[in-house]
């Protein structure tokens, strides 16, 4: 946890307590990168107002790092554009003062189900298999120059790396699996958070904006166009859908 305020960072240790966690804490931005980086944590609480660097900046610290920790920003800004900067810098997500305790516990959990890389800071990916020369990886997803391994958890385009953060990749791994059926935002909200059994017609207005968001970043990460799309393309009113018709499922012995 990282976090000026005394009564946060208590109310957020019982918080993470009870959900199984050991909680490591830390009072200001520059020493919370510090133990960031020492400590390795899956999840990492950022409170955005505080002295000296403030919560983006420690984010955009962490992630410049190559740490793959989890990252929340809890923050009294109300603003969208505050939301939007928070996903922009590498959050997974955002969390606004005054928060409901056991919805934070639920969001904290909901990340924990998402696949998460080794963490050791060298870029090696959980469970990552060496493909043939000249042969795709295992199990991934090509599409018109941009190919997807759920297993390696990396994505190329025209066989350039290109380094998303877990939400932006789940985020066009489900588009791409998906094929031309359109996924709408609190669909997105749903399956990211591993929650479809519940009604879409719950998933807040800041949850879909989130939404927005990540896919700005990995459409620009991407080098794609909402105007000129290559590979995701925007369906006025519905949502997103991937352009090919399907993803191709690249077997081990199929040559490129």
């Amino acid at each position: 946890m990282i976090d000026d305020d005394a009564d946060v960072r208590h109310l957020l240790a019982e918080v993470l307590t009870s959900a199984g966690f050991a909680v490591t804490a830390v009072d200001n931005g520059t020493d919370g990168v510090a133990a960031v980086l020492a400590h390795q944590p899956i999840v990492t609480t950022v409170d955005v107002n505080m002295p000296g660097i403030d919560g983006f900046e420690v984010t955009r610290r962490i992630r410049a790092a190559g740490n793959d920790t989890y990252i929340v920003v809890i923050t009294a800004l109300t603003d969208e554009a505050d939301a939007v900067l928070g996903f922009g810098v590498g959050a997974d997500d955002v969390v606004f003062k005054p928060f409901r305790v056991r919805e934070l516990r639920a969001r904290f959990l909901a990340l924990l189900r998402r696949p998460r890389t080794d963490g050791d800071g060298d870029g090696t990916r959980a469970g990552e298999r060496a493909a043939s020369p000249g042969r795709p990886p295992v199990g991934a997803m090509r599409i018109d120059g941009l190919m997807l391994d759920r297993d390696t958890r990396t994505v190329s385009v025209d066989a350039a790396d290109v380094t998303l953060t877990r939400t932006e990749f789940d985020l066009l791994a489900t588009l791409l699996e998906s094929g031309r059926r359109v996924r709408s935002k609190a669909d997105l909200v749903l399956t990211l958070h591993d929650e479809t059994y519940l009604d879409p017609a719950k998933v807040s207005d800041a949850d879909e904006r989130a939404i927005e968001a990540h896919m700005t970043n990995l459409r620009r990460k991407l080098g794609d166009s909402p105007a000129q799309p290559r590979f995701i393309e925007t369906v006025r009113g519905s949502g997103y859908r991937s352009l090919a018709g399907h993803s191709d499922e690249l077997p081990e012995d199929t040559e490129p």
